[in-house]
């Protein structure tokens, strides 16, 4: 596995790692859970969001990065990260692992890439959102493999 920084030349395919990895959680989990209405105004672009969130990710000029894992021309994954320099803090934006290379270490060398260049740029600590949901679980297990607390959160939703 190569983990390298991000080119613009991979704009399309992390967009589309991005709705591949994500689409199940906004059509099979968050949809039936709240309903149409709250979908069609929380999350009812969700596609064009991460079209346009992930064109803006890579900025380093601004402390924002990219990097991409790679093998064999075979793109594995992304992690995407922000450092703020007036404290001591990096976050994770986006995490996204290939379906088919989950549990390869593909997540894990990310983040760890991720959290040394964090480093290098003065952070102290990371921050790293999640879902409660059932879809999100794995997610939440890896982030604690890592080391990472987790912060008890309650959003809730309620048609009007």
């Amino acid at each position: 596995m190569h983990i390298r920084t991000y080119v613009d030349a991979d704009l399309a395919r992390l967009i589309d790692l991005t709705i591949d990895t994500f689409g199940p959680f906004y059509e099979e989990s968050f949809r039936p859970l709240v309903g149409e209405t709250i979908f069609t105004h929380q999350h009812g672009n969700w596609r064009d969001d991460y079209r346009k969130q992930v064109a803006g990710l890579h900025d380093p000029a601004q402390h924002k990065y990219v990097a991409v894992a790679e093998e064999s021309g075979v793109l594995l994954g992304y992690v995407a990260w922000d450092v703020d320099p007036a404290r001591p803090k990096g976050t994770v934006e986006l995490l996204a692992v290939a379906r088919e290379h989950r549990r390869s270490n593909a997540g894990t060398a990310l983040c760890e890439h991720a959290f040394e260049a964090m480093r290098s740029e003065g952070a102290e600590y990371v921050e790293i959102g999640t879902g409660g949901d059932d879809f999100h679980a794995p997610a939440r297990a890896f982030y604690e493999s890592l080391g990472c607390a987790k912060l008890p959160l309650a959003v809730y939703f309620r048609d009007l």
